[in-house]
Order: structure tokens, then sequence, then C-alpha cells
């Protein structure tokens, strides 16, 4: 039945539920029975189907999932995500204080520190517009991220609307989305049920339920959140002066924040802290850590402190904890082939619980560190697992030896086309010099498709195995002819997800030339080198008919890469390859810096709310490439607000100011797409 007043109860039940969420989520003191919550639930569902326009991106309807999406927009982080310097010991953190001592004098001693857990899972970064969520992101690589805001909304203690007051009109909250150990072991225990393959680990579960094209599917996954930074917008000031006042504000807000946090006066006191949490506390938390976060309190010491190399805040260091360690036995030692071609041997083990995971399979690295060690088969090994994704062995026990062990050597030939194997003098590992080796192919394809390269969604290892077992793929170009139909005749495919995939190989044919030449897998050629000779050259062809000498006087390349880029583009199979990527156009070209120039040269532009087809960064650089110049706040001298759904205060700001509002069909006019 309709209520009366649907505007009135619509926010009466939005406000209701919010707060039996953070009873239940924050506080841990549910105070509403389930069956009245999924009851008032679904009163809210009905109005709001029966009046869409009273749907708000904060309501608690928007924790179940919206439409899926076909790719996943990039996210330009207002400031870098920074990386954190490890400190082992105790002794390496009083080095780490004295480094800043001599920086900043006594005021670091006076200073005090936050010591806080440091979360072993994925770092997001969430924007609060006028206190409801608005964008939420991946790290990425600290400077750009992924636009994963559906899937975080679905996260149930992530705030859709900040609570109490005091919070900056546009603010940012930075923190870790993890995975709770007991529902993680239920979900692959499900999983297992339901003949589907289980997760490695809690971390990479959680960072992969983010990036889930569906937020449908990421509902399902029960993610959890704490948030450990506050970072103002431009010009905006924060009223707290200390990381310890940052926490504790976190919370006022509704934000949750990681239990056993100390606020310490001296190192003293934060070993005493780190002890604690290594020895006594960790094994009773229900989600993973990796050590724990010492912190400058003071903010504004941290400020002057600055950041070591664009990456690394002075101010803070990760006091690392030793290592899960367990002993078991050493079955076999087996190889697979790299991408590249490289023999990588990897130990296959008893199965031994380490960290909440049971592990099969460990990295040996390569032949030489093998023989270091002594490692023979049968022996008893000694295992770590530090939040790697594959555990390594530490090395034998030889006093657990029974005179039944035998010593392994690298097979002389690639254990999947059996060419013989090479091994340059200068280097510890040995190769496959086949180019069409299954092994390479396979390794190689997954290469291609991943994040880093082509970053083809949803075509992971299990897929590609199915492509290659199928006969339907031998290399990166027929990926670019694969079907529907052809998808629909393999298994756990449906007409949705081989549709999906067909678009999200389509949509990486316009991924640059420097995405292009690393995944085409050029020995020693990683990402960043294959941005310098993107950049450099401009496009493949002008690459492909360089010289040696032309490729090493690139400044950041060199004379051994040089001679593997010309080697690898002469190999016929490659020229193949390439050939058939042109004719599937996939993109040759590196984009180039664009001069400010153009028809809105001059021009500050805002952009607000969710446009019908552009993501918030490439509607920025359509403007930056007009020449525009792209603010985050609303003023007097913005030249015009590009706005779309959900455009909340910018927009009410604009129009209060005279400030000009286009939508996005005139934005492609202005900027002549």
């Amino acid at each position: 039945m309709s209520h009366p007043d649907p505007v009135a109860r619509a926010a009466e039940l939005r406000a209701t539920l919010d707060h039996a969420s953070y009873e239940y989520y924050i506080l841990d003191r549910p105070a509403l029975a389930d069956a009245e919550y999924d009851r008032l639930f679904r009163e809210l569902q009905a109005i709001e189907r029966e009046h869409p326009a009273l749907r708000t991106s904060d309501s608690p309807t928007a924790r179940v999932g919206t439409a899926p999406v076909s790719s996943l927009p990039k996210y330009t982080h207002r400031s870098p995500m920074l990386s954190l310097g490890n400190a082992f010991t105790d002794e390496e953190v009083r080095d780490w204080e004295a480094r800043l001592v001599r920086l900043a004098g006594d005021d670091v001693l006076r200073a005090g520190y936050s010591a806080e857990l440091k979360i072993d899972g994925a770092a997001v970064s969430l924007l609060y517009d006028g206190g409801i969520l608005a964008v939420g992101a991946t790290r990425g690589n600290g400077l750009v991220g992924e636009d994963v805001t559906p899937s975080i909304r679905t996260v149930r203690d992530v705030p859709l609307r900040l609570r109490g007051t005091g919070w900056p009109e546009r603010v940012e909250i930075r923190g870790e989305i993890y995975y709770p150990f007991d529902r993680f072991e239920r979900m692959n225990e499900e999983r297992v049920r339901d003949g589907e393959p289980v997760f490695a680990n809690p971390r990479n579960a959680a960072a992969g339920a983010l990036r889930q094209l569906d937020p449908a599917n990421t509902a399902r996954r029960p993610l959890r959140f704490y948030g450990y930074a506050i970072v103002a917008g431009p010009g905006e000031r924060l009223t707290f002066t200390t990381q310890s006042e940052v926490l504790e504000t976190l919370e006022r807000w509704g934000v949750p924040v990681a239990p056993h946090r100390r606020r310490c006066d001296t190192l003293d006191e934060v070993a005493a802290w780190a002890g604690d949490v290594e020895h006594k506390i960790r094994g009773s938390l229900n989600f993973a850590i990796d050590g724990g976060v010492v912190k400058i309190d003071s903010l504004a010491l941290q400020e002057d402190l600055g950041v070591v190399g664009g990456r690394e805040p002075r101010w803070a260091i990760a006091r690392k904890f030793a290592p899960d360690i367990a002993e078991t036995r050493l079955l076999d030692i087996r190889v697979n082939v790299g991408r590249t071609g490289a023999l990588n041997p990897y130990a296959v083990l008893e199965p031994v619980e380490i960290g909440g995971t049971t592990v099969t399979y460990a990295t040996l690295h390569n032949e030489d560190l093998i023989i270091a060690k002594d490692l023979r088969l049968g022996d008893v090994v000694q295992v770590k697992r530090a939040g790697e994704v594959i555990p390594q062995v530490i090395g034998p026990i030889p006093e657990r030896r029974t005179g039944n062990e035998q010593a392994w050597r690298m097979p002389a030939t690639c254990p999947q086309c059996g060419t013989p194997a090479v091994r340059d003098e200068e280097e510890v590992a040995w190769y496959c010099p086949n180019v069409g080796c299954p092994g390479r192919r396979l390794e190689g394809l997954v290469h291609f498709a991943s994040r880093g390269a082509m970053d083809i969604r949803g075509l992971s290892y299990a897929r590609i195995e199915q492509l290659v077992e199928a006969g339907l793929v031998k290399d990166a170009a027929d990926l670019f002819t694969l079907t529907t139909e052809q998808f629909l005749g393999l298994d756990r495919f449906a007409d949705r997800s081989a549709q999906q995939l067909v678009e999200a190989i389509a949509t990486s044919r316009a991924q640059p030339l420097s995405r292009l030449l690393f995944g085409l897998g050029v020995r020693h050629v990683g990402a960043g080198a294959a941005e310098l000779l993107a950049r450099h050259f401009g496009d493949l062809d002008s690459l492909m008919a360089a010289s040696e000498g032309d490729i090493a006087s690139v400044h950041g390349i060199g004379e051994i890469i040089a001679h593997s880029v010309v080697a690898f583009f002469a190999d016929e199979a490659a020229k193949d390859v390439i050939r058939r990527l042109r004719v599937s156009h996939v993109t040759f070209r590196e984009p180039q810096p664009v001069s400010i120039s153009g028809a809105l040269k001059g021009q500050t532009v805002v952009i607000t709310g969710t446009l019908p087809t552009l993501s918030r960064q490439a509607a920025s650089e359509m403007l930056e490439s007009a020449g525009a110049r792209v603010t985050d706040s609303v003023s007097k001298k913005t030249s015009f607000l590009v706005a779309g759904e959900a455009a909340g205060s910018k927009l009410e700001k604009a129009r209060a100011l005279g400030v000009e509002v286009i939508d996005e069909a005139e934005l492609l006019r202005r900027t002549g797409h």
C-alpha cells in the first residue's frame, strides 16, 4: 500500500535503516531485529520503485548493486596515494626516527606517534561531496586508480552519508577494504560446494571483488572497511592537528577505524605496542595484518617532512612483523614457462595451513637458489607466507633428513615443447627459445590481457586456458577475432558474460601503444620501458623501423633492451601477430602531450554528477585537450559547469553564482567531438 506522503516516508526509512546499519556494523550493537530491518528495507524498495525520483545515491538500497558496467573508468586521485617504507626491527624504526631528527630537530621527539594496524587488504579512496559518497576508487598506481563507486557502495560499513557535523564540503577519506577471515572461509566452502574455484587469499579476493563489472557480485561478498586518513579539498583547512584526532574524527563521522591503535609518546612505547600486537593480538584478529604503521602524530610536522622520491612519506613507516612460517614436506619441483620463455621452478608441497590459508605451492625463483639452499626432493622445509600471492620456501631442515632425499637439477629441455633450454652467461634464468612454445603462449596471453597491459576485463587465467584448450586462440591477435558464439560454446558462459567479454576485448583495441608494447611481452621491456619507447617513437611502425642505436639512444633504455626489441620485431611469428593486430584495428599510436591551446583556451571548467557516456577522467581529458583548466570547486571564476545525473551541491552553487551550466551533448559540441 502506498504511503500518503512517500517523500517523508522514504526519508524516514532511509534514516532508520542507515542508523540500524551504523549500530550493527560500526558499533557492533544491533538494536533492530533482522526481520524488522528486512521489512523496512522492502518497504523503501517499493516506494523507490513507485517513485524513482526519490531514490538517492545514499539510499540503503544502493548497497544491493546497480546495473553492470562494461568497463571501469579511470580516476585521478586528488593527491597521490603513497606507499610506505618498511622497517623489520625496532632498531630500524629507531634509525628512521634518527633520520627525521636530523631533518627536523627535536620537534620530532616532542610530536609523539600514532601506532596503527597495517590491514592487508585493498587500499581505496572515498570522496564525499556535501557529506554524500560521490566517488570510490582503487589505489591503482598511486596517481590513477579505477572508479569502483557502485561496488564500494555495496560494502556495508562504508558510510553512504557522513554522520555528525564538521566535515568539509568536499573531503576524501582513505582506508582499506578487507575480507574477514571467517567470512572468507565460508565463501570458499560455498564455492567448493558449487563447483567453483576457491580464492587464494582474502587480500586478492577483496581487490577482485571491487573490480567486478557487476556490483551485484560485489554485494554478495561480505567485504568490510577501515578508514585511516582524511584529505581535504583545495582551499579547505582541517580543524584537527594530529593523526590521533583524525582517527577520532573518522569515528565521529561514522567511519569504522581499526582497533588496537595507540598514541605513543616515545619509540619505547611503539616497540611495546608492536610486540603486543605481533605476539598477543595478531592471532586473535579476524582479518589479515602484515604489521603496524607508525606515523608522526603532528599533521603540521608531517607536512614539513614531506615525501621521499614522490612515493614514500618521510613521516610514516611500516613496522613489518615476522612472516608466518610453517614446516611441511617438499614433494616435487616442477617448472612452468613464463611469457618471455623463462623456465620458473616451483615447489609442490604437502598441504599446510599458513596464516589461515592452505598452501600447496611455493616459489623457488631459479636453479641457482635451489642449489644454494641445498633443497632436495623429500626434504622437510620451512615455508613463509607474508602476504605474497605465492609463498616462498625458506630452506630445508637438514636434521630431519632420512637419506632418501634426492637432488634436483633444471631439465635440459623445455617441459612444454621439448626445445633445448638456453641460459645467458650474465643471467640466472634458463629460457625456452621457442617463440611458439605452448607454455609461453599461455602465459603470454595472460600477460597481454592483464591489468597493466591491455586490461581486458573478465579474461582471467582460467578463461584463457579454456580458449587455448579449445583451439580458439594461439596468440594475442586471435583474441580480436573471437565472437560471442565461440564463447557460448565453452563451459560456464552465458549470453551476457559472453557479450561482455567480447565488448571488453573490443574496448581494449583503444589502449595506447605503450600498453600494447608491454603486453606483447618483449623480453626486458617492462611497463616503464614500453612507455619511454612509445612516447619517443610515437607509433609502432617508427619503432619497428628503428635501429639498435636509435633505440639505445632513448634516455632510460640502453643496449640490452634495444637488442631485445630489434630481435623481437625481426621474428617472423611476431611480425605475423603485428600484421593481424593491424587488421583488427588495434591502436599502434601513443597519445602525445597536448599543448595548451584550442577552442576553450583560458577557460575554467568544473564537472559534477554522472555523465551519460563519459567518465569523469575522459571528460577532463577532453576539456584539457581543448585548452581548458578543470578544477574541483565552483566559484565566480568558473567559466561553465558540466552537469550530469545526481549533480548535487555544485549545481546549486553554480546557479546561485550565475555560472553557465551545460550537459554532455554541449560539452561534445564545444570540444569538437
